[in-house]
């Protein structure tokens, strides 16, 4: 049986596709090996967001390559669709496949199999208007399934590279979408992560469907499933029906991730994000009514070129006045290929770096303060995984608000849905003490008491 290996770096739409990918090569017989280990070929989903992206794909493609020089070499993902030309440099690549066409991988490696020469199966993304489906019926980390619904994006912003690596926006169709979710419940997830390059642009690209039409559809047709949550939304996605379907939703978590950048208008404006501060801030007012206790995470990029410390203050007090649950904080990085990499005024790294502390303090302070709302209450929590080896008592996992409880239970309530007390709150993580867990019955739900 041939050996295949996987190495994903990136974001999470390239875990969902390596998933989707080792679903390829499983159905042609190969049997999955750890990365570090000999292998027949190794595949490696890169990442180029940042130019740092590129480095680190290089590098795991060359220990790859040292790993096992008879093996056949494959590089896919997003680093391979914009510079397929400097990877095909790297001695030792054989194969080389972008951001679409993943089906054909088998096909070009038993070709260079053959003919021993180096395959570049890339091709102009920019052309594409088609959704690739590649169905992932189960993940091999057991207790979280991510759903790719949405693929590449329209927006352009300055600082990105991510249309031209991606492609332009295109929805994956209803029906599948519905059906993979229908399948990953049998399969016995709990809750499903809907995710994509620009996800909550799903139906953009449709005439008589959009991203509200498909929470409702998959809020009462897939049966069994108890969680959605979805993995990013843009403020100007924020629709008046999308806020009625949260509003009336059982399944739609209380947590949304909803990109900021920068609080300053003429930060975002030199960005070109697509909306103002005050925009923003009425999106969110709406949001927090339609959905009580809601928890709020966001990126923000620190360092922009030109940004004052005035500049600064302006996204420092945003931050505040919004109240995130907790921010996911990044010095500007200099992309090449996007406009902002030209751009004068580039931010002093000393500067950005102090900025970026002063962000992430700021960002514990509001952290803590949102989970210290829940000291003392009962909510579900889906435990991942045990906390470590030593400690096989200990378990972990979150609250549909995104709160991350550390708490004592059985190795049998891993990807089960229970209710656990909050004892202590804190960040990055609150303590809990397990109070029972909550089963589907035959005739509807029971709840089991420890």
């Amino acid at each position: 049986m041939p050996k295949v290996a996987f190495h994903t770096l990136g974001c999470k739409v390239n875990h969902y596709e390596t998933e989707g990918i080792w679903n390829m090569f499983k159905d042609s017989g190969y049997e999955r090996v750890d990365f570090d280990r000999q292998s027949d070929v190794y595949v490696i989903n890169t990442c180029t967001v940042t130019n740092t992206g590129d480095k680190k794909s290089r590098q795991v493609i060359r220990r790859a390559v040292r790993r096992n020089p008879d093996a056949v070499i494959c590089v896919t993902g997003c680093y391979a669709q914009t510079s397929p030309g400097e990877i095909m440099e790297i001695p030792g690549v054989d194969v080389i496949v972008g951001t679409q066409n993943r089906k054909k991988m088998i096909d070009y490696i038993e070709e260079h199999q053959k003919t021993r020469e180096p395959v570049n199966g890339v091709t102009n993304i920019m052309k594409n208007r088609v959704f690739e489906e590649m169905d992932v019926p189960e993940f091999t980390d057991r207790t979280r399934a991510s759903l790719k619904i949405q693929e590449g994006c329209n927006n352009f912003c300055t600082f990105c590279i991510i249309p031209w690596s991606r492609g332009l926006l295109r929805s994956r169709d209803p029906e599948n979408v519905i059906k993979q979710a229908q399948n990953l419940v049998d399969a016995g997830y709990k809750e499903i992560v809907l995710t994509g390059i620009h996800t909550a642009g799903y139906g953009e690209d449709m005439n008589d469907y959009n991203f509200a039409k498909l929470l409702q559809e998959l809020e009462t047709e897939v049966e069994g499933l108890k969680r959605i949550r979805i993995s990013s939304i843009e403020a100007s996605q924020i629709t008046d029906e999308v806020i009625d379907v949260l509003d009336k939703s059982e399944k739609i978590v209380r947590h949304l991730h909803i990109p900021l950048q920068a609080g300053s208008d003429t930060v975002l404006h030199r960005m070109r994000r697509k909306y103002s501060t005050d925009y923003y801030r009425q999106k969110v007012d709406k949001i927090r009514r339609a959905l009580p206790g809601l928890a709020i995470t966001s990126d923000v990029i620190v360092g922009f070129p030109g940004e004052t410390e005035e500049e600064f203050m302006e996204t420092y007090n945003f931050v505040q006045e919004i109240g995130y649950s907790e921010l996911h904080v990044f010095p500007f990085s200099r992309r090449t290929g996007t406009p902002a990499a030209h751009m004068d005024d580039q931010v002093d790294a000393d500067v950005k770096n102090e900025r970026v502390n002063r962000m992430i303090e700021l960002s514990n302070q509001l952290a803590k303060e949102y989970a210290s709302g829940y000291e003392d209450e009962v909510l579900e929590v889906i435990p991942e995984e045990h906390v470590n080896e030593t400690e096989e008592s200990v378990l972990e996992g979150y609250t549909d608000n995104y709160l991350k409880v550390r708490f004592n239970g059985t190795k049998d309530l891993i990807g089960q849905i229970v209710r656990v007390k909050v004892t202590e709150s804190g960040y990055p993580y609150n303590k809990g003490a397990f109070v029972r867990v909550m089963e589907d019955a035959q005739n509807g739900k029971t709840e089991v008491s420890s």
